[in-house]
Order: C-alpha cells, then structure tokens, then sequence
C-alpha cells in the first residue's frame, strides 16, 4: 500500500470509528437496543471504572443495557472530543478516548453528567467495533446540585450515596503534577 492509500485507510477508519461513536449515543438515547448490540465485537466489554458495570458479550451487554433503562428516562447524550490512536498499522486496532455530556432522567430527578470513555476499537469483518468500553464520571448530578458539583470530590450521584468521581483527582498524570507543584 503507498503512502497515500494508508493516509487515505487511515481516515477512513478514523470515520468509521467517529461513526460508531456517534451510533453509540444515538441508539442509546433512542432506545435502539438491537443496534447497540451491533456496536460491541462478539467478545466485547461495556463497564464502568467504578467496577459497577460489567458485561461481556453481546447478550450480557444488551442485558445491562436494560437494567440500566429500567431507571433511566429521556436522556440526551452528546459527545465533544474524540482521541483517536491507531495501534500498529491501524488497520486492526485502535484505542480512544471519548469526552462528553449527559443530561438524563434518573430515578424520578433531572441529572446531568460529564463524561469519558476509555475505548479500544477493533476492525472486524463487519467494521470497526468497540472492543471494550469503559465508562467514567467527571459528575452525575442532580441539576439542582450542578452550580458547586466541583467544589466537592464526591461528584458521583447516580448511586443512593454519592462516591468520589472517576477523574481527574485519581489519574496518574494529575496526582504527579499536584505533587511535583508542592515540591516546587
């Protein structure tokens, strides 16, 4: 392949990839449950850094799907930026990273909840699919909790008693600059 056909490959893929994520929030938000099942490759995983989600495999995927409905009203949920890094060749692998929003009916309560996915893509006979997915909180919080949710690091409200929020305060990169600033 020349250099211009992989560019060309690349970008391709790059959309492709784009698209799924885009077809993730979609489907989810309009409850098309058989699609989302499309998404996912035959051994993919959907969790949560918080370890309280986890399913592997189309019919467990689309089984958590519906507990999760089960509380969750309308809710739109919209995506911003889009990491996208290809392994090896990029023609099999690749991982995201996937910032976003959430404004959602949870238990009876108008929420809102900013968002990232940790995502590993593979490309299948059937495009490219989320490998695993894993889902994380900024917040989740009533809106009339919104206006001082970073003021606190139990920014996890979507659970009967709050926890602490997946990102930013317990990421590496975070701890080490905190650190590296109070010995300066």
């Amino acid at each position: 392949m020349s250099d211009l056909e992989s560019r060309i490959a690349r970008l391709e893929a790059e959309s492709q990839i784009r698209q799924l994520i885009a077809h993730y929030s979609f489907d989810i938000d309009d409850r098309i449950i058989e699609s989302v099942r499309d998404l996912f490759t035959d051994d993919g995983v959907i969790r949560s850094k918080d370890g309280v989600m986890f399913a592997q495999g189309p019919d467990a995927i689309i089984e958590q799907y519906h507990g999760r409905f089960d509380v969750l009203g309308p809710g739109h949920h919209f995506m911003h930026d889009v990491q996208i890094d290809f392994v090896g060749d990029g023609t099999k692998e690749a991982t995201g990273r996937v910032s976003g929003h959430a404004e959602l009916q949870r238990k009876g309560k108008m929420m809102v909840a900013a968002i990232r996915y940790d995502d590993r893509y593979r490309n299948t006979e059937r495009g490219w699919k989320f490998a695993e997915r894993v889902i994380q909180f900024l917040y989740y919080v009533p809106v009339s909790e919104y206006p001082d949710i970073l003021l606190s690091e139990n920014r996890n409200h979507a659970y009967d008693t709050p926890r602490r929020a997946d990102f930013p305060e317990a990421l590496p990169s975070w701890i080490a600059y905190h650190k590296q600033r109070e010995t300066a």
